[in-house]
């Protein structure tokens, strides 16, 4: 992704931070640390629940602390202070989960957008907000992802962190210069996005797109890096006072006089400790299946198109998609009844849900498609016939369109409705039950122009209820 090009660049910068504090690591004799091992542990426990939940930041994660572990335990405490913060660093190499990426995506969009309304406002500009599309009466402008200011976030603040690690000042305004980055980059995205409003009618379509859509994100990002440079000077001037190189190594050396020389013995069994460990850690990874896969009781594709007064004509999804969500089995079925109402019902199925072969939520598909999420909230519905269950209810709008959604998530016997539950219970069964089967279920029904929400809620209920007993029929429950 294009977010996370700068993630190249990460480990040259952590690379020559280390190599700056050479001089001030080689003060030092290399010591066994005991205290790293529980660092190590702690890593290893996250790569298993990355391995068994299906989630690659966690397995990341879990490679992080193992290093910092090893680290410790093999240079020793005063050492290992001496590179903890460009360690501290390694994590701007990973990127986010698509879920967390869209929800941060989707909200840097829409406070942007706001802000950016107000700007347009407060110059004189008619302007209104609906979700992430601004109506200027003679056109609209939608912020799409790009224009989120994501894309210059994690930069900046690299660069803030940057910019404190070289900031010889106290530390509070040190961490005063990092935490400025949040509130300075959607301040002149949002400006960005006041901008392109304010040119767009003298300039016409251009300033929104091509070589000035590139070059005033170029110019966001330098102009934030600019404010951030004169803060730091700023904060340097009134009772300024600069940590000398001399009293921090001062400082360091009194620390480093708290650990003992190890014992070259003592040294060969916490390195040997550590190498078994991992090797442990491998063998079983390698050696022990934690998964068995569960195919559907029936296939999908012998659900029923006629339920009730709904008539239902199957939709074949394109493969390039199909290989991208590692589908084991699914349906896509638009249902409509005699007027002329209609329901998209879509169910995927996962045998087994591994790294990169996991359920994708709507929450990151649907956005992904230009949809704006609108009242998301967590509901629990009485369907008749059927009983209760939970259900994300979304209203979503695209360019004056607007449609309801319900969906969930069933896994082995439970109805959940989140990510986190998502891989906290896959991780959890995977060791109990060696089952990481799932599945995702959504509805969509389109709203007509004047059609209240409550009307759309009321045709999905009478749907589920003809639907969902039928449902159970194809998916494996807690028994299989």
């Amino acid at each position: 992704s294009e977010d996370y090009s700068y993630c190249y660049l990460v480990p040259l910068v952590i690379a020559y931070m280390i190599w700056e504090k050479r001089e001030a690591w080689r003060r030092f004799p290399a010591e066994v640390s005991v205290c790293g091992f529980g660092l190590l542990l702690t890593g290893i426990a996250f790569f298993w629940m990355g391995e068994l939940g299906g989630e690659y930041l966690t397995l990341y994660l879990g490679a992080w602390l193992v290093l910092l572990g090893l680290v410790w335990i093999h240079a020793g405490g005063a050492r290992f202070r001496q590179i903890l913060f460009p360690l501290l660093m390694i994590p701007a190499m990973f990127p986010l989960p698509s879920f967390l990426h869209d929800r941060l995506s989707l909200k840097l969009k829409l406070l942007s957008s706001q802000l950016g309304v107000e700007i347009m406002q407060w110059a004189g500009i008619s302007a209104y907000r609906e979700g992430n599309v601004i109506d200027l009466g003679f056109t609209q402008l939608q912020v799409v992802d790009a224009c989120s200011g994501l894309r210059y976030l994690f930069p900046i603040v690299i660069l803030g962190l940057l910019l404190a690690w070289f900031f010889r000042a106290p530390f509070w305004k040190r961490g005063l210069l990092v935490l400025s980055t949040l509130p300075l980059i959607v301040l002149t995205n949002s400006a960005r996005i006041a901008a392109t409003g304010l040119l767009y009618e003298p300039f016409g379509s251009q300033v929104a797109e091509g070589f000035f859509h590139d070059f005033s994100g170029w110019l966001i990002f330098m102009v934030t890096l600019a404010m951030l440079l004169l803060e730091m000077w700023l904060l340097s001037l009134p009772g300024r006072r600069k940590i000398s190189p001399g009293k921090e190594i001062s400082g360091l050396q009194r620390g480093g006089s708290l650990f003992l020389k190890t014992p070259p013995g003592r040294q060969k069994i916490a390195l040997a400790l550590a190498a078994l460990l991992l090797l442990l850690t491998w063998g079983l990874s390698r050696g022990i299946e934690f998964r068995e896969k569960v195919p559907v009781i029936k296939p999908l594709a012998q659900f029923p198109l006629n339920l009730g007064p709904w008539r239902g004509e199957f939709q074949v999804m394109e493969q390039i998609f199909v290989d991208a969500l590692d589908l084991s089995d699914y349906f896509i079925i638009d249902y409509e009844n005699d007027k002329g109402q209609k329901i998209n019902f879509y169910t995927a199925y996962y045998e087994s849900q591994r790294k990169g072969e996991s359920i994708h939520s709507p929450a990151s598909c649907l956005t992904g498609g230009g949809w704006v999420f609108q009242n998301v909230v967590e509901t629990e519905l009485e369907i008749d016939g059927y009983g209760p269950i939970s259900v994300n209810r979304v209203f979503m709008v695209k360019n004056g369109v607007r449609q309801l959604v319900y969906y969930w998530f069933p896994q082995r016997g439970r109805n959940l409705t989140n990510a986190y539950q998502l891989k906290i219970y896959v991780f959890w069964d995977s060791l109990t039950k060696q089952r990481t089967d799932g599945a995702l279920v959504r509805l969509i029904t389109p709203l007509a122009e004047f059609e209240e929400a409550d009307r759309a809620d009321f045709r999905l209920r009478q749907f589920m209820a003809e639907a969902l007993p039928l449902l159970d029929q194809f998916l494996p429950g807690a028994d299989r």
